[in-house]
């Protein structure tokens, strides 16, 4: 019996979506400059950083998730890109082995950035499929994207 379930989210932006979209794009080195205490590295596994089949092993920090002293505990997840459309400014990646794989069999997440007359717009959308139905929705990841977009926007529209 499958446990799939949809998570998703859309959020306004100051910055452009040339900008936005750029810095999705660039995030293997550019969150842990900005996040360093949210992604402790991501590393370039196969492929170029960005394109259709590169896949990258990201080791990072979720708030909520610490050890018995309060300090955050270092999650890993791989992640390798389906879909990277230029143009259109949309991603698709699945992820895979890692954390979440004791917790969910399949994740699937879209993204799309859409420019406004001012900034733009981004819609993130996580598909999933849980090893059983016990398992919780993954809310918690869809909290730190969020927080993570919200900081991005903010670092971006600096002077």
């Amino acid at each position: 019996m499958a446990y799939a379930g949809k998570l998703g989210f859309q959020m306004d932006l100051k910055a452009s979506a040339d900008k936005f979209y750029g810095s999705i794009r660039d995030n293997t080195t550019l969150f842990p400059k900005i996040f360093p205490d949210k992604f402790k590295s991501i590393q370039v596994l196969e492929g170029d950083g960005w394109s259709v089949g590169t896949v990258r092993f990201w080791t990072y920090a979720l708030d909520n998730i610490t050890e018995s002293q309060g300090n955050l505990i270092d999650l890993v997840a791989k992640e390798k890109i389906e879909a990277a459309d230029e143009a259109n400014k949309s991603a698709t990646f699945s992820i895979f082995e890692g954390d979440l794989s004791n917790f969910y069999k399949n994740i699937i997440v879209k993204l799309y950035v859409t420019p406004k007359s001012e900034g733009s717009s981004v819609n993130w959308c996580m598909d999933f499929e849980k090893v059983s139905k016990e398992v919780p929705d993954p809310n918690l990841y869809q909290d730190f994207v969020i927080n993570i977009f919200k900081d991005l926007d903010a670092y971006l529209c600096m002077p």
